[in-house]
């Protein structure tokens, strides 16, 4: 099932097999019957870990979304709440507790695990709302990094960014350095660390003490990563800002993926009607489809890291492929031939309803991209970064605010000008927050408050972008999106800072762009674990090395594609594994930095 997770530059099924037997050894605790209740936020990533018919042979019966009030009733003997140490929290759990103790009846025994690590405040506030005591078992299931795919981990921390950058709350940077402990464990030291940033410098920081508190007393296996470069996204805050225009990163654009899964209006993946079934397919039509999208789907894997200009004649090849493979029985004559034929049937028939499938989700991208304000907007982003028009009111911005546009889509236009023009003058930020309010309502103070503190909005200071997009390279005028040559296909002439960070961090290496690292916020890090000789990785001949890149604060499809296209160029010195706090497009980055962006737009009239 979990194939896809050992065809990367290192196994990550491995990973996943190890916090598998920690959440059954967990299970297995709890001896009886079992119910398990589920915080909203962990039942995708726990689904990637185990499958129902697993956690169904360790005695679990049913299975409930953590919500107040009463449980469903369940004549199980062991109620198992699986939860974030999160506050909010803790007053349902508690309403469950005392509910369930309430009916009376069948005695049941309560267990409570964290994930991945116990809080001292949220045993506090069950003590303090009388429930505690009822606990047979409080204890945690570390769960700290998710293998979504072969070369991609994620923490899936919604509020690491804003946690560490408007509460200086950094308990998501202890689970990062825990995370990077617990890969060490697994894949051996990793002896060169490099990393840019303020978050970056504390988690190098914590992973360093944790291992000298070791002792000596780590495992002794083969270093299979050779370097490890941390990467904090206040230094390279107008990347996840921009639209993506790789085909995943469209998808989670516009649809939004979810620990692997993404839905979409079921009326366009309906099966072709067969007289007099109408009524029934109206019926299954009008609920989402449910895609899993990750690499053990061929037609995906190569379709998801292209610019989504590609993505149309790749479709057709492959449609004429399909094609010209099942006109082949026509000219099968002997039995062996016609044998032949259909041993390949299952895998062409596979092939042929991949097809299908994503010239449909193709087909429903397409429609939000050609549409006039997808392109508007990426006209004033592209002009933006290309350093035009950016130091007065944009035109377009004022047209969205004019229409009563989203305010997240106003908001992130405002934000990548801001950048690119290195804060604005204070007159224009205040014409900017006036209209803002006056147009969306007052309430939306407080996310204008928020955006300055996390430096997205800005007075003028002084004008390191235009050094930084001409020493790295950041504009590429002639970009080839059919047959890239350059990372920044994945933004059609934008190279993502991040990326290219890590491209000129094996080659020339950070020293030749010390005056460019300095203009960025943050110190720079640059480590070496020792480790001893035997345990150091042999390359074998022409081997590439392989590199994790940590992105603290979250990380784009459109970013993973960049550095997986760098793993693919065959004068790659090093293959890239991705790790971050959070998959994000740049909505969903706003919108946890941000208060109540989805409240309605105030009009005075």
């Amino acid at each position: 099932m979990a194939s896809h997770l050992s065809n990367g530059p290192v196994n990550l099924g491995v990973l996943r097999e190890s916090y598998r037997r920690e959440l059954l050894e967990c299970l297995d605790k709890c001896t009886g019957s079992k119910a398990l209740v589920w915080d909203d936020n962990l039942t995708g990533p726990i689904g990637l870990i185990a499958e129902y018919s697993l956690l169904k042979e360790h005695e679990v019966d049913k299975m409930f979304p953590l919500r107040p009030g009463r449980l469903q009733p369940s004549n199980v003997q062991n109620i198992i709440f699986i939860c974030r140490p999160n506050l909010a929290l803790m007053e349902n759990i508690a309403q469950n507790v005392l509910k369930e103790e309430e009916m009376g009846g069948f005695r049941k025994d309560f267990h409570l695990f964290f994930v991945p690590r116990k809080s001292f405040l949220c045993e506090k506030a069950l003590k303090d709302l009388g429930v505690y005591g009822t606990f047979t078992n409080v204890d945690e299931f570390c769960l700290d990094l998710i293998p979504f795919d072969g070369d991609v981990l994620s923490m899936e921390m919604d509020l690491s960014y804003r946690d560490c950058v408007l509460n200086d709350d950094w308990t998501s940077l202890y689970h990062a350095a825990k995370a990077l402990m617990t890969l060490q464990a697994l894949y051996g030291i990793i002896p060169n660390i490099q990393g840019k940033g303020p978050c970056a410098k504390h988690v190098v920081e914590m992973m360093l003490r944790m291992r000298r508190e070791m002792a000596g007393q780590e495992p002794q296996i083969m270093a299979q990563i050779d370097h490890l470069l941390i990467i904090d996204r206040s230094t390279d805050p107008l990347t996840p800002l921009l639209s993506q225009l790789t085909y995943e990163g469209l998808i989670d654009e516009i649809f939004g993926i979810n620990n692997t899964t993404v839905k979409l209006p079921g009326e366009k993946f309906a099966p072709q009607g067969k007289g007099g079934d109408e009524a029934a397919e109206n019926i299954t039509t009008t609920e989402p489809k449910k895609f899993i999208l990750n690499s053990t789907e061929e037609l995906f894997a190569e379709l998801r890291d292209r610019n989504f200009n590609a993505v149309g004649p790749l479709l057709s090849r492959k449609a004429k492929l399909i094609a010209a493979q099942f006109d082949e029985r026509h000219s099968a004559k002997t039995v062996g031939e016609i044998k032949q034929f259909v041993s390949k049937l299952p895998h062409m028939q596979a092939a042929k309803t991949s097809l299908a499938t994503h010239t449909s989700i193709a087909e429903l991208v397409k429609e939000e991209t050609t549409k006039e304000e997808f392109m508007a907007s990426l006209r004033a982003q592209q002009e933006f970064y290309g350093g035009m028009e950016t130091d007065k009111a944009h035109p377009y911005i004022e047209d969205c605010i004019a229409k009563l546009e989203p305010l997240v889509k106003v908001l992130r236009l405002i934000c990548i000008q801001c950048i690119c023009n290195n804060g604005f003058k204070p007159k224009m930020l205040e014409f900017y927050k006036r209209e803002i309010l006056q147009t969306y309502g007052f309430e939306h103070l407080i996310t204008l408050h928020n955006l300055e503190k996390a430096g997205l909005l800005k007075i003028q200071g002084a004008r390191t972008y235009p050094t930084l997009r001409k020493t790295l390279k950041l504009i590429v005028e002639e970009v080839n999106e059919q047959n890239p040559n350059d990372i920044s296909y994945v933004y059609s002439g934008y190279a993502p800072l991040s990326v290219r960070l890590a491209q000129i961090a094996h080659r020339p290496g950070w020293r030749s762009i010390h005056e460019a690292l300095n203009l960025l916020p943050g110190p720079t890090i640059d480590e070496i674990q020792q480790i001893p000789m035997e345990l150091r990785r042999r390359s074998q001949t022409g081997e590439q090395k392989v590199t994790l890149v940590f992105f603290l604060g979250g990380v784009t499809h459109a970013e993973i594609a960049a550095l997986r296209f760098l793993s693919h160029q065959e004068d790659s010195p090093s293959e890239y594994i991705v790790a971050t706090t959070k998959l994000i497009t740049g909505d969903s980055w706003l919108k946890s930095i941000a208060e109540n962006l989805s409240a309605k737009s105030y009009n005075p009239f």
